[in-house]
Parts: structure tokens; sequence; C-alpha cells
């Protein structure tokens, strides 16, 4: 076996894999939530978070539904609309809309009271994200933007020195890509010190110099440090939707 064998079956041992159909889940009468790590009645110690990356929460919120009034501090909350819409109304006096293809910042710091409501006809598909600040105590803010998507690459959602795209109070990196059949994608060139990578949608190769995997809608996979093994990602249905992050 050489070296380069060897380092790249490391790699490949270094990857958690979250499987989508273990993630926990919640099921009332009007919302359907899958949480890849522990969240609200939901507890492992094996599932506590990776990183500063604590929640993962892929919600669909029946019409005329959704999480009346409640308070946040001390955390930095990412909400990606892959579907439908959903009405914002919080204490620092923001109120609108978050459509399908926008992106909603919240930094709750020293505290935040809001709603999260589907007012339409339909049901709403989102992903909520936690990441932990750097500091506690910040000054609350928010932000909402449409994020339009680079054909079969990766498009930035969070980046601390890019103006077109939105910063949290952490120096977190957040792409997401909506990939075509057959498309390869290379990890960004950021470095970092851990990734997580998310399939909201479709299904992935991912190739690596010892093997291959496949991740499917809701599978997700960590790596601690840029893994040299691994060289590509390929969508092998007709639209893969990801998400990915470099965290420090």
């Amino acid at each position: 076996m050489s070296d380069l064998s060897a380092e790249a079956q490391q790699q490949d041992a270094a990857l958690l894999r979250r499987p989508g159909p273990e993630r926990f889940h919640t099921q009332t009468e009007w919302l359907d939530s899958f949480h890849s790590f522990s969240f609200a009645g939901h507890y492992s110690p094996d599932w506590m978070g990776f990183g500063p990356l604590r929640v993962i929460n892929d919600d669909v919120i029946a019409a005329g539904r959704g999480f009346g009034m409640h308070s946040h501090r001390d955390m930095e909350i990412i909400t990606v609309m892959v579907d439908g819409q959903l009405t914002h109304r919080d204490s620092l006096g923001n109120s609108g809309l978050l459509q399908t293809g926008e992106v909603q910042r919240m930094s709750a710091g020293t505290g935040i009271v809001h709603s999260e409501m589907n007012e339409a006809d339909q049901s709403c598909r989102l992903l909520q994200i936690w990441i932990e600040p750097s500091k506690d105590g910040l000054a609350p803010s928010y932000e909402q933007r449409a994020v339009h998507l680079r054909a079969n690459d990766w498009t930035p959602v969070l980046d601390p020195l890019d103006p077109e795209a939105m910063a949290i109070q952490r120096p977190v990196h957040l792409w997401r890509a909506q990939v075509a059949r057959g498309k390869t994608l290379e990890l960004p060139s950021v470095e970092a010190s851990q990734y997580w990578l998310q399939v909201i949608d479709g299904e992935i190769e991912l190739k690596s110099l010892s093997s291959r995997n496949t991740l499917r809608k809701g599978d997700g996979l960590g790596f601690r440090g840029r893994p040299t093994g691994l060289q590509s990602l390929e969508s092998r249905c007709d639209q893969s939707d990801l998400l990915l992050f470099a965290l420090n």
C-alpha cells in the first residue's frame, strides 16, 4: 500500500456522516422537522453539534401555522428558504416576507424576540441553522437577502470578507450550490478547521482517492481540516441542492 493510499484511507475514516433518515424527527399537526443535531426534546451526547455549528433543522410548516413570539440570545441564526414563504416579525421592528431563494441572518446577541409564521395557503420548507458567536453579549441585528445562485457553482451566502454576502459574528463561510446531473464541484479554496456538507435535495457522489460515497437528501457530512483525499462532488440527479460550511 502506498503512502498516498494510506493517507486517503485515513481521510475517509475521519469523515463524520449523518444519514438523513437517522436524524431526530419532530412531527406535529403543523410541523414536520428533521434535526441533524440535538434539539428541544431530542438529545444525544454524540450529536451535540459540529464545532460551532449547533443546529440544522429541516422544517416543513403547514399553511396558516408557525412559531409564535419566542426569544433567543447569544446565537447566530440563519434561515435558508427552500420553498414557499414565511412572515418574520421581531422586537427590533423588522417585519416582512422571507421567500424562496432568500436567506435571513439574525444575530440574537443580548436578546431578540421574534415570530415565524406561514401565512400563505400552502406549506413552506426552510432550513434553520444556529451557529455559536465568537463572543456573547453583542448587540442584536438582522439582515435578509435574495441569493442569486450561480449555475453549477458555489455561491457565497456568508463570507466575512465579501460585501456581496452576509456576515455573522463568527468567521464562518457558507455556500449554496444547485448542481445539474453529471456536473462536478471542487471544494472552495478557503482554509478552515472544520467543514460540514448538507444535502438539501438530490443525490451526490463524493469522490476521494480511495473510495466513493453517495449522499442523498437530508444527509450531512463533517470533516476536520481540509481533506486532501477528497477530489470532487458530482450530482447524480437532475438537480442537487447543497450547503457547505467552513467553520473556525
